[in-house]
């Protein structure tokens, strides 16, 4: 009679978490479009917007450096490492579920790997911002940009510190990562959109300074700034539609939560 019990009360729990897990697909994830194109276009936008940042330090700004005379190319440092290093790897890294044909574990452990690497690289970002600042004698969080980034920062280290804890090592129950997930998942793509907004404003915020010091404001540079920042939104649009959109090629024996990338965790 207790095993028929416990067998019930295990079927029960089981139930209830994949109706939760069923509920969260539905809710936030049931865009029914193919992944793959999807992966596809967000992979060139990438591509397309770290071409133009490197063009805009590099040939514009002078190039890159960490120690210089000109503290400018120490900044330039900046919108290099967030765009490249934070924007572009760690949207590679919400998508990786849907564009690697590779097992779920593996899957995982790229996911996890990028994210890490994004944040370091955002966080070297935003210590090349506060190293021209202090040599230059600019004062330091000021600005509405500044506050955001830090509060970016702050809020997808916090992210992946718990993720690790709880989905990769030591890793929580069944019943707590089914509970965690939906969390896991919009927590994780407003610490995105917000940081991909907060790159727009950061393009503004230095166009803007550009411009007033004699900058063209119909020249090359300040049309090349505007489109990568364009570039950027959209990278980060297809981000968030690639993570909504079923896999490319679900297979109808296989649990449907593969089908959608935060639900494979």
């Amino acid at each position: 009679v207790i095993s028929s019990r416990l067998i019930g009360q295990r079927r029960k729990r089981s139930k209830r978490q994949e109706r939760r897990k069923t509920q969260f697909r539905e809710k936030v994830m049931a865009v029914g479009i193919n992944a793959m194109p999807v992966t596809f276009v967000a992979h060139a936008l990438a591509v397309i917007a770290a071409i133009m940042v490197l063009v805009w330090s590099i040939s514009y700004r002078g190039g890159l450096a960490w120690e210089a005379k000109n503290k400018n190319l120490i900044f330039n440092l900046h919108p290099v490492l967030m765009l490249i290093g934070f924007i572009i790897l760690g949207g590679e890294a919400i998508i990786s579920y849907k564009s690697l044909p590779l097992e779920k574990p593996v899957k995982k452990l790229i996911h996890l790997v990028l994210h890490a690497i994004a944040l370091a690289l955002g966080i070297w970002g935003i210590c090349a911002a506060f190293k021209n600042h202090n040599e230059s004698g600019i004062p330091n969080l000021y600005s509405l940009h500044s506050w955001i980034g830090i509060g970016v920062i702050s809020l997808y280290a916090f992210q992946w510190v718990y993720s690790f804890i709880v989905f990769f090592f030591p890793g929580g129950s069944s019943n707590l990562r089914s509970g965690l997930l939906p969390w896991h998942a919009m927590l994780g793509l407003f610490a995105y959109i917000l940081a991909v907004g907060n790159a727009a404003l950061g393009f503004l915020e230095k166009l803007t300074f550009l411009e007033n010091g004699g900058l063209d404001k119909y020249g090359s540079e300040a049309f090349l700034v505007n489109l990568t920042a364009i570039v950027t939104i959209l990278f980060g649009a297809f981000v968030v539609l690639t993570v909504s959109a079923k896999s490319p090629s679900p297979s109808p024996s296989t649990d449907d939560e593969t089908n959608y990338s935060y639900s494979a965790i």
